[in-house]
């Protein structure tokens, strides 16, 4: 049981490294083929490479899984764990629901990487931003709400404007939300637009509230990110 531990948990072996590396590698061939299955006009051959490679990926994260249950001083702490709960999700739906396809879940497993080659200034960095979110989740939980309150202020008002005189692009409120994300976050497709004065005075408005969207998160999570580098320094000096 050591020495399986050791296999798949110590880094500092040659084995431990090579096990981790190899796992590294598949993940990002297995997200790849992933990619490669969305393009269109695939031949048969070529979709059942696919089909297998995703198997034998699927086997071997699957054995990956339970030896790390098995070999976990608590299993229930890793099954909970952000890693654990990641892997999971990345089998599970296999499994159970090959309707849904999670494989993209995968590219998360990479983060694995920051610790397979003891880049401690990138988990500084993971570590700051903890600290960040810390200091400012509260006001971000309240600037959410906020948000989600003028998205549907925003979708109410355009389907009133113009929903008379563009029932099929704004059929509902439900259907305007789309109108009302895209304008407030100041991306305007350009698909849906409104053509009364009012509806144009509104997105005015809509526009000018969105640019508040993008700036004060920004400035919350830099304000944030700065304040935890002091506190790093802070802590380095004790």
């Amino acid at each position: 049981m050591n020495k399986l531990k050791d296999l798949i948990e110590n880094r500092d072996t040659r084995s431990g490294a090579l096990f981790d590396y190899l796992i590294q590698i598949l993940i990002i061939l297995s997200l790849l083929s992933f990619a490669v299955e969305t393009l269109p006009d695939l031949s048969e051959k070529t979709i059942s490479i696919l089909e297998g490679f995703e198997l034998i990926c699927i086997v071997i994260f699957t054995a990956e899984y339970i030896l790390r249950l098995i070999i976990a001083d608590k299993a229930l702490s890793y099954f909970k764990s952000f890693y654990g709960i990641i892997d999971l999700l990345a089998i599970l739906p296999y499994y159970l629901f090959p309707m849904f396809d999670l494989r993209f879940i995968r590219a998360f497993r990479v983060f694995r990487i920051f610790r397979s080659l003891k880049l401690i200034r990138y988990n500084r960095a993971l570590r700051r931003f903890k600290i960040a979110y810390n200091l400012i989740h509260e006001e971000l939980i309240l600037f959410f709400i906020f948000t989600t309150i003028i998205l549907f202020f925003g979708a109410v008002g355009i389907y009133y404007f113009e929903n008379p005189v563009q029932p099929q692009q704004f059929q509902s409120v439900i259907h305007s939300l789309y109108w009302a994300v895209v304008t407030l976050t100041t991306v305007g497709y350009g698909d849906i637009y409104p053509i009364t004065d009012g509806g144009k005075i509104f997105t005015s408005i809509i526009l000018v509230l969105g640019i508040g969207v993008i700036t004060i998160p920004t400035g919350l999570i830099a304000s944030a990110l700065s304040k935890a580098r002091e506190i790093e320094f802070e802590e380095r000096g004790k």
